[in-house]
């Protein structure tokens, strides 16, 4: 019944007509079903009103009392009406003020008692409230739910849409959740979950319904999550004879770190399990999650399998092509780069060459998942930044192999919460550890007016011989005045930095164009580079000290790290400097951050609480759909049992065809259904 309600329009509920439809789609909820989900924002207690004389003091609370004195006009100045009424509760009396609200007249009756809800103030002679919100004490809820709303659309009206929405339900329900998960976790029924979700008779009863639709929501995410990746666990026959690290350890030109060691031990450790490896190497920029990939690849190969690399862009296929080629270099592993820029010729040499097993270690972009692309004996899959792939390229790249050990490696780093979503059946290596060497980037934010400050410090840097980046945010003219980046160059040249050499660097450049200005730029040819942040991943320039972001609110704290990672590279001191004349709070705490820490792990901590995992990442490409009621800060443990539950049902019935499994399935695809592969 609940599936069918989702599919019928809200147009079909009493008093929503056509306009207000539209409303509520606006709020995202234009079926009956996703009305009876659309969840109330806050809760208004209600069940313990204060005597007048004992509430406190502007904070929101419930008064219950009389009236005595019924709303009287006065008027104060031109436009203005204040409407004043007196209250009591037999002990204490309390005035009431509205403000150009002459409906007030009609509402408070005389002798009726209310409970009122507002903030009281005082001062030595009374107690008042200004435009408190009322109900009558005879059919006053014990708790008030308070809905998201939209102009013309109060929370009021939301709530009368949900009663009406309540009556189309049947008596009894069919439950998603089994009963035997229901009673292992106390877990209430979904009817009285929903009931008690919006319209709750105690606060007491408001959490066993919320207890409900989080682990709900969370199971049903984590099944979503197992089924699209489609990897249950099942023995290997790509076991590893031997572990090859320490070999390839006493091979580099340095010490690796605790951390860099640890996440190689795991990586064998899962590689000569007897299962397939299934894991997630995160690490700050500079972490040296690539010596880690190197190593795990050295292994593989020493074993007789071959290894391939995906990266998101041309620039970081080639950056990773230059790393792991230098730190291969010695072992006799051959080691191939393709991407869409390859000519022809070249292409069906690397092709062959792979199809044979001559080439060992092949690294490229979504090239590496086109046709044709062929494995003599596929051992390991590494993708980088994976969260910048769709879902169905996840699978695509172990498609070419049977059963792959897969690796993932991501520099942005992911707070563990969101990453135990994202990567649900990942095991997660942490490199929280530095190379020696790295230097802490200084980081500052100041105001527009600042700029040419600002400018003067790249000069004095660049005249030393040192390189700077500038960020801009815009390619083209006219955006909210924000000026492109062409434009922008054009200004340095002209006035800010005249007589530096200037590069420009977009998105929209061909691939041959980007590359040409980044070889000149790590070459030492220019001296300055303004770019978009098609700069933030795969480009190393040691000799670059300054990474200066305009319109820096624009960008999430995630972002702005993994931009600042660009600067700090070489043995010189690196500065970034934030440019920003945002005032509203949220703008003004990310850039505070930025400033107050260089740790990546703090920072997306931070930029998770502050922007949700809906939009942690900037845009949906990493596929996870919002969530309505979970938190993912708070509700972890709940995270925990919910992904136990799921592995334990999809180890059963992966596609969850059992009778007691079919509401579950009817929920994941509900869910699921607005991603895009």
């Amino acid at each position: 019944m609940m599936r069918s309600l989702f599919d019928l329009n809200i147009q079909n509920l009493k008093g929503v007509g056509e306009k207000r439809a539209k409303l509520f789609q606006k709020l995202g909820a234009p079926t009956v079903g996703a009305l009876l989900r659309f969840y109330p924002r806050a809760y208004e207690d209600l069940s313990h009103p204060y005597a007048i004389k004992d509430a406190p003091l502007d904070v929101p609370c419930a008064v219950r009392a009389t009236v005595i004195k019924p709303p009287k006009e006065t008027r104060i100045r031109s436009g203005m009406t204040l409407y004043k009424a007196t209250v009591t509760d037999g002990d204490s009396d309390m005035e009431l003020t509205y403000f150009n609200n002459p409906y007030i007249l009609d509402m408070l009756k005389e002798d009726e008692e209310y409970v009122f809800y507002g903030k009281v103030s005082a001062n030595f002679l009374k107690r008042s409230m200004n435009s408190p919100e009322f109900i009558r004490s005879a059919v006053c809820p014990p708790v008030r739910p308070i809905y998201h709303q939209t102009q013309g659309l109060t929370s009021k009206l939301v709530a009368n849409a949900v009663k009406n929405a309540f009556e189309l339900l049947p008596d009894v329900m069919r439950d998603p959740i089994p009963e035997a998960i229901r009673m292992e976790y106390q877990l209430c029924q979904l009817r009285f979950a929903l009931e008690n979700i919006h319209f709750p008779k105690s606060m007491e009863d408001l959490e066993t319904a919320r207890k409900r639709l989080i682990f709900e929501e969370l199971l049903i995410l984590q099944l979503g999550l197992l089924r699209l990746k489609g990897r249950t666990r099942k023995e290997s026959h790509l076991k590893l004879k031997r572990d090859c690290s320490d070999e390839f350890f006493s091979m580099l030109p340095f010490t690796p770190t605790n951390a860099q060691k640890r996440a190689v031990k795991e990586g064998i450790s899962d590689m000569t399990s007897g299962y397939p490896m299934n894991r997630l190497i995160q690490g700050d920029v500079g972490s040296g999650k690539t010596a880690v990939a190197a190593t795990l690849c050295f292994s593989v190969i020493k074993n007789g399998l071959q290894a391939a690399l995906m990266a998101p862009t041309e620039i970081l296929a080639q950056q990773h092509y230059a790393s792991l080629s230098e730190l291969l270099s010695g072992t006799g592993i051959r080691v191939a780069l393709l991407t869409g820029s390859l000519p022809a010729a070249k292409k069906r040499a690397v092709l062959s060459e792979l199809f044979s097993g001559e080439i060992q270690l092949i690294i490229g972009t979504h090239a590496l998942l086109s046709e044709g692309v062929e494995f003599r004996r596929l051992g390991l899959v590494i993708t980088d930044e994976q969260h910048r792939f769709g879902v169905a390229q996840r699978g695509a790249l172990a498609a070419k192999g049977i059963d792959p050990h897969m690796l993932v490696m991501s520099a942005t780093p992911i707070p563990r919460t969101l990453a135990l979503m994202i990567y649900g059946d990942l095991d997660i290596s942490v490199l929280d550890e530095l190379p020696p060497g790295r230097q802490k980037i200084e980081t500052y934010a100041i105001s527009g007016d600042k700029r040419q400050r600002a400018f003067n410090f790249l000069r004095k840097h660049i005249n030393a011989g040192r390189q700077c980046y500038i960020i801009c945010p815009m390619i083209d003219e006219g955006q909210n005045d924000m000026a492109s980046v062409t434009q922008y160059a054009e200004k340095l040249k002209n006035e800010w930095l005249v007589g530096c050499r200037i590069g420009v660097l977009h998105g929209r450049m061909k691939p041959k164009e980007k590359e040409a200005v980044m070889a000149e730029f790590s070459s030492g040819k220019l001296s300055v580079l303004v770019s978009t942040t098609v700069v933030e991943v795969g480009v190393d320039v040691p000799n670059a000290v300054i990474m200066m972001i305009e319109n820096a609110e624009r960008y999430g704290l995630s972002q702005l790290h993994q931009l600042r990672g660009r600067v700090g590279r070489g043995k010189d001191k690196s500065t970034c400097i934030l440019v920003s004349d945002a005032e509203n709070e949220e703008a003004v705490t990310r850039l505070k951050a930025m400033c107050q820490t260089s740790d990546g792990f703090q920072i997306a901590d931070q930029d998770l609480k502050l922007r949700g995992p809906g939009n942690f990442f900037g845009q949906k490409q990493h596929g996870l759909p919002d969530l309505k009621i979970a938190d993912m800060m708070k509700d972890m443990e709940v995270l925990r049992q919910a992904q136990a539950v799921a592995r334990g049902i999809v180890a059963e019935d992966s596609e969850l065809e059992a009778p007691e499994h079919r509401g579950l399935r009817a929920e994941v695809k509900q869910l699921f259904e607005n991603m895009t592969d």
